[in-house]
């Protein structure tokens, strides 16, 4: 696996527990720990989790692949 797709797969996965936690308890844990002067690191975040969503849509052509050219070598 590329290291993108790693980096990307890891911040999307940081966003769902965000959405996650902002659903259950309404709690935004990204702004909690960025908040006042820090809230721009905050939305770069938020804009990193948005791309790395975009990124993983790319993933989608791969996905079945690795299981049909296992049963192609059989």
């Amino acid at each position: 696996m590329k290291w993108t797709n790693i980096i990307a797969l890891t911040l999307v996965i940081i966003g769902a527990l965000n959405w996650g936690l902002i659903g259950f308890f309404n709690f935004d844990l990204v702004t909690t720990l960025f908040n006042g002067s820090l809230f721009w690191v905050a939305k770069v975040i938020f804009a990193l989790v948005g791309l790395s969503g975009i990124w993983c849509l790319t993933m989608y052509h791969s996905v079945g692949q690795e299981q049909q050219l296992r049963m192609s070598k059989q």
